[in-house]
């Protein structure tokens, strides 16, 4: 399926209440306020950071390919009662109409880019909506594989009409030539008024730092820092890593 249909439908609804962690708005927060704003979040799904960094007062916009899930983020957002401007878009096709000192992805969300090619396009529409002086954030991981005692382990929660929400990993492939990590989750609802299962590829994709470095330098970015998310140096060997980017000065 296109990467970009993913988070929709089922896995939109299951998703708040069975998402293994939630980003710390910590790391995206001192950003904000180092670089300054206005600033935009790239694939904000449902509101992890955002909404946290506008209860701060700080301006910040979103954007996300999944419909369904900016309609989630709306509805949390009106229940906290913070206001919030996000736009339907994706990464790789963004077209707004301001350019922003500070852009920023939370967690693992490039790696959600199926390809290089893709990847490319997404650094070159960054590098448009930043302002001349401006700084991107790129959160990038390498992903570990599932261990084989958790794939077929069911998580549960229960949603607000009762159902029986479940999710799990049924089947994972490795290819580290083209640096994926496809995992084939399955996605369950039950009612007492009827039951709906999907299975649904969900692919990660991967950067060695001197792949990244020149697809971003193709895309007309300098990498001027690679550092943890405390915000320290990065060691060689630290796969969990958060690439600061500002654009290339013409010569």
């Amino acid at each position: 399926m296109d990467p970009a249909d993913f988070y929709t439908g089922i896995v939109a609804e299951i998703y708040g209440p069975l998402k293994s962690f939630s980003q710390d708005p910590e790391p995206y927060a001192a950003f904000v306020e180092h670089v300054g704003g206005p600033a935009l979040e790239l694939g904000c799904g449902d509101g992890d950071p955002l909404l946290e960094l506008r209860r701060r007062g700080l301006e910040v916009e979103g954007v996300d390919s999944s419909g369904d899930m900016l309609e989630r983020l709306r509805e949390r957002a009106d229940e906290q009662g913070v206001s919030v401007t996000v736009f339907h878009q994706r990464m790789e096709a963004l077209e707004l109409t301001r350019r922003y000192p500070a852009i920023f992805l939370a967690g693992p969300t490039f790696t959600l880019l199926p390809d290089d090619a893709t990847a490319l396009a997404a650094l070159r529409r960054i590098r448009a909506h930043l302002t001349d002086d401006g700084t991107a954030l790129v959160p990038l991981f390498v992903p570990e594989p599932t261990p084989a005692e958790q794939i077929g382990h069911v998580r549960t929660a229960t949603s607000p009409d009762g159902a029986e929400l479940r999710v799990s990993v049924v089947a994972e492939e490795r290819d580290e030539r083209a640096r994926t990590q496809t995992a084939l989750l399955r996605y369950e609802r039950h009612h007492a008024s009827g039951s709906s299962v999907e299975e649904r590829p969900w692919v990660l994709h991967w950067y060695p730092r001197d792949v990244f470095e020149a697809l971003a330098a193709a895309a007309g970015l300098t990498v001027t820092a690679i550092t943890d998310q405390q915000g320290l140096p990065a060691s060689a060997e630290a796969t969990h890593v958060h690439f600061r980017l500002q654009p290339a000065v013409s010569v």
